[in-house]
């Protein structure tokens, strides 16, 4: 039996060599350099690392990091698959020019995507101006880190569900509506449950980008302490403040705190897809 397994799952170059070259590739990417991460955490002691991790500006920049990626996911969730099926099911005027766009805060440096939204949004800027007579202000509040997170986190999300969407059957959409099926039903019987792997894969993506975006936040947030700091921008204060085992234990937490997330998506992700296979 175990022999019959490899043989069938032995493609070139191989079972083992692939395995092999997988593991070397991920150890020297992603694998060593996250554990020089909790090693450099490690020269800390237990009580010097809580102080560290708990800080009240710490704890401050924690909720507003994971609260406004959270945030921008979820909007990015519900707008992303309205971006997708416009793409994947109308044809229309500019659709290429709409379909390039989505892509663009992928090749834009965050840098410039900052710059570009403060202006946009500041009190003189201008959108900034008009929601300054209603109250509503955006640039160096935590409003406008979420319109940050959004602006670079909807691409992951539209690129998730539009093939999915393209490839999908259209003829149990019909025989759905010939049984008498509403609009409502075949969205949520039909169409919905095929989209949701996809749909939670564009949304964990959009959260993780979130969770470390920098360049883009930095100039819109103000960065001011306990209102608008975000974690990763403590996390390189104290880089450049040569305390790098305070660095590392913030980012520790970071990390932690993201894998648990991801790892919760992506087991629903994959009981969702499991589920679909059994239907």
């Amino acid at each position: 039996m175990r022999g019959n397994w490899f043989q069938r799952h032995s493609i070139l170059p191989g079972f083992w060599p692939s395995l092999g070259a997988s593991m070397l590739y991920l150890s020297l990417v992603v694998l060593i350099p996250l554990s020089a991460i909790f090693l450099k955490s490690a020269s800390m002691t237990w009580p010097r690392f809580l102080d560290a991790v708990t800080a009240p500006d710490v704890v401050a920049s924690y909720k507003l990091t994971f609260g406004a990626s959270l945030g921008a996911a979820l909007v990015n969730a519900v707008f992303g698959f309205l971006v997708a099926w416009v793409l994947a099911r109308y044809t229309f005027p500019g659709k290429k020019l709409v379909d390039a766009l989505v892509d663009l805060p992928f090749a834009l440096p965050t840098a410039v995507a900052g710059i570009a939204l403060t202006s946009l949004y500041s009190e003189n800027g201008w959108v900034g101006r008009r929601l300054a007579p209603w109250g509503i202000r955006v640039a160096f509040t935590p409003l406008g880190v979420l319109v940050a997170l959004i602006f670079i986190g909807l691409p992951f999300v539209v690129r998730s569900v539009q093939p999915v969407l393209e490839d999908a059957d259209r003829e149990l959409e019909e025989a759905a509506a010939s049984l008498g099926a509403s609009r409502w039903q075949v969205f949520t019987r039909v169409i919905f449950p095929v989209v949701r792997p996809a749909l939670l894969t564009g949304f964990a993506m959009a959260f993780a980008r979130a969770l470390g975006e920098y360049g883009s936040v930095v100039f819109i947030s103000g960065n001011m302490p306990m209102k608008t700091q975000i974690t990763p921008l403590l996390i390189v204060a104290k880089l450049e403040q040569y305390d790098y085992a305070g660095a590392a234990a913030l980012a520790v937490v970071m990390l932690l705190a993201s894998f648990a997330l991801l790892l919760a998506i992506n087991i629903l992700g994959a009981r969702s897809r499991r589920y679909m296979e059994a239907r």
